[in-house]
């Protein structure tokens, strides 16, 4: 398939990198490829789309921490804005909603929202938090109080609110669109394994809505509706 995109790509002017093209695989085999005389690099993981892909069960786990190690690298180059104390707080949380908060939720929508998901990104924020007031930790300040100074965007509600829209945008899409078939599609023919199994990406959905979701999701007004009690109860829950 890989040398006949090449040649199909060829009889339009389009030439494959084959330095940027990699191959993945969910197993432990090694695999060579190769397109003429150029053998295809595999890869245990690869960033796509400026998100990490792992074909395992740490794929999730690797793509949050490096959106932590991003948006602290973000938090740093901005920290002369939000680490000054000159600056006044609503310019410190301005800067903070449009330039930090972004790079940390970028392709949230995508992710399962396991408890220790959402723990990672929540401690990330508190942190930052902190760092704009200059308290430390061991000053045992409320989360309540700190909020109330900082007034930045709440990341539990951002990361709700991104995957609900995209879940209602998806189901919403024509019957023969890739992402709608991903999102609805089940190997029957496969029993999932003994012990307690891994939460999928729309359980959570499917807890507060019911297992018709998809159905529900159709109602781009009842979807709304609906999608602010999800929203809270996320933000109770983290």
């Amino acid at each position: 398939m890989m040398k006949e995109l090449d040649v199909e790509a060829g009889k339009i002017g389009l030439n494959m990198n084959y330095s940027k093209t990699k191959t993945i695989t969910n197993t432990d085999e090694d695999i060579t490829m190769r397109i003429g005389q150029d053998e295809i690099e595999q890869v245990k993981d690869y960033i796509y789309l400026g998100q990490t892909i792992k074909l395992n069960k740490e794929n999730q786990t690797a793509e949050i921490k490096r959106r932590v190690r991003l948006a602290w690298a973000a938090f740093g180059k901005l920290s002369y804005i939000l680490k000054n104390k000159r600056y006044p707080q609503h310019l410190k949380t301005k800067v903070y909603n449009q330039c930090v908060l972004p790079v940390l939720t970028y392709g949230s929508q995508t992710w399962t929202s396991t408890k220790a998901n959402m723990d990672k990104i929540i401690k990330t924020q508190r942190a930052m938090e902190r760092q704009m007031l200059h308290i430390r930790l061991m000053d045992k300040k409320r989360n309540e109080w700190i909020r109330e100074k900082t007034k930045v965007r709440d990341v539990r509600q951002e990361v709700a609110k991104l995957k609900w829209r995209f879940a209602g945008h998806n189901i919403r899409q024509k019957e023969d669109r890739w992402n709608k078939i991903l999102i609805s599609w089940r190997p029957w023919e496969y029993k999932r394994s003994r012990g307690r199994p891994q939460m999928r990406w729309a359980d959570d959905i499917k807890k507060h809505v019911g297992s018709r979701w998809m159905t529900v999701a159709t109602d781009r007004e009842e979807w709304k509706r609906i999608g602010e009690a999800y929203v809270q109860r996320w933000t109770e829950e983290g």
